[in-house]
């Protein structure tokens, strides 16, 4: 018999969180979430919960966890783009077609107690959390940024009736490939032309400006992007504090304009898939000593966030800050570069195909039916 019950005390959040490390403990690609990250993500200390509500849930048979996941309403969301959602994050279970509609059903259960008229998912809290599985390729090396997920998940919710809403494609591809004379060239005849520069410091407490307008970019940016939301100023505080202390100066490609004006933006972090792995979930004794050295020895990096506000589109902006890139994953011995999900059939996906040498890595996708 599987039993749902809703996490309530310190103790069923620790299992919450440590429950797919062991359920995935012998898989490669799999990477732990670090344990700290997660329970700032699931308490209050999570600036989007301003805006969103959520439930989170066990089931367990016989004594033993079984499955989790969380039930996730984003007021946010559903006011943006005009609809009654509910979303189902952290889901994750053992090979049980029981235990998931189980665990699923409780999610259903507790959008229709709230209005809800359909749910969807992988999504977390908002686009800057994890999201989407995998449809193909299942055993591709895997972001510290996204999920990791079994063919057997994509098995069971097409069983249970769920269609795909909208898909992304993820890419590899050569970091070091030299930037041509003549893409050099045209590069710098775009910045002329439309007065653009790159921001070049060593010091990060320099691009903490460039930081806000970054954030600000991407809800610019991927405003029009399925379920987007913009982030908060509260949220936009939280990532900065989070992960600029963090970044690679070499690896932050801002380009702006002759009023300092963010205008295109790239930004890739040295692989840390290893170091997480090492680490499972905890920064100590040697979680931080992991994560430190893979900060400074590496030799593949991910790219983490790209993008041009729509008025700079088309115009060759995006060429600027991969060729930057390039130039310093040459100086860093850097090999590889893996990207984030792009949702298929925008415009940053057709500049992978068309002008990058790229290859596919897999297909992602997030699924939903109405309730």
């Amino acid at each position: 018999m599987i039993t749902i019950r809703t996490v309530a005390s310190r103790r069923d959040l620790k299992k919450f969180i440590a429950f797919p490390n062991k359920l995935f403990k012998d898989v490669p690609s799999y990477i732990p979430a670090l344990n700290f990250d997660e329970r700032n993500l699931l308490t209050d200390k999570n600036p989007a919960l301003e805006h969103c509500s959520r439930e989170l849930f066990l089931a367990e048979r016989d004594g033993m966890i079984v499955g989790r996941v969380a039930a996730i309403i984003n007021s946010s969301v559903n006011e943006h783009w005009n609809k009654k959602s509910v979303r189902f994050g952290w889901f994750d279970f053992i090979e049980d077609y029981e235990v998931f509609t189980a665990l699923l059903d409780k999610v259903a259960e507790y959008g229709r107690t709230h209005g809800m008229t359909e749910i969807e998912g992988p999504f977390g809290f908002t686009d800057m959390d994890k999201e989407c599985w995998a449809i193909d390729n299942f055993d591709a090396r895997q972001n510290t940024s996204t999920l990791y997920n079994p063919e057997y998940y994509v098995k069971f919710i097409e069983r249970a009736g769920y269609e795909i809403k909208c898909k992304w494609q993820q890419y590899v591809m050569p970091a070091n490939q030299p930037v041509p004379d003549k893409v050099a060239r045209l590069n710098t005849l775009i910045m002329e032309k439309y007065h653009l520069h790159l921001v070049k410091t060593k010091r990060r407490k320099d691009l903490i400006p460039y930081a806000w307008q970054f954030f600000h970019a991407i809800n610019d940016s991927f405003k029009d992007l399925y379920d987007f939301v913009p982030m908060t100023e509260k949220e936009i505080k939280v990532y900065i504090d989070e992960y600029f202390p963090f970044v690679n100066m070499d690896f932050v490609q801002f380009v702006v304009d002759e009023n300092d004006k963010l205008v295109g933006f790239g930004l890739s972090i040295p692989d840390l898939t290893k170091a997480y792995k090492k680490a499972n979930g905890r920064l100590f004794p040697f979680g931080w000593y992991y994560i430190l050295r893979a900060l400074k020895k590496f030799d593949t990096i991910d790219l983490l966030l790209n993008g041009v506000l729509p008025e700079w589109q088309k115009r060759g902006v995006h060429s600027i800050y991969y060729s930057d890139m390039n130039v310093s994953a040459i100086k860093h011995n850097v090999h590889t570069a893996y990207t984030n999900p792009q949702i298929i059939g925008n415009e940053a996906v057709k500049i992978w195909e068309t002008q990058y040498n790229t290859t596919p890595l897999m297909q992602r996708a997030v699924f939903g039916k109405a309730l």
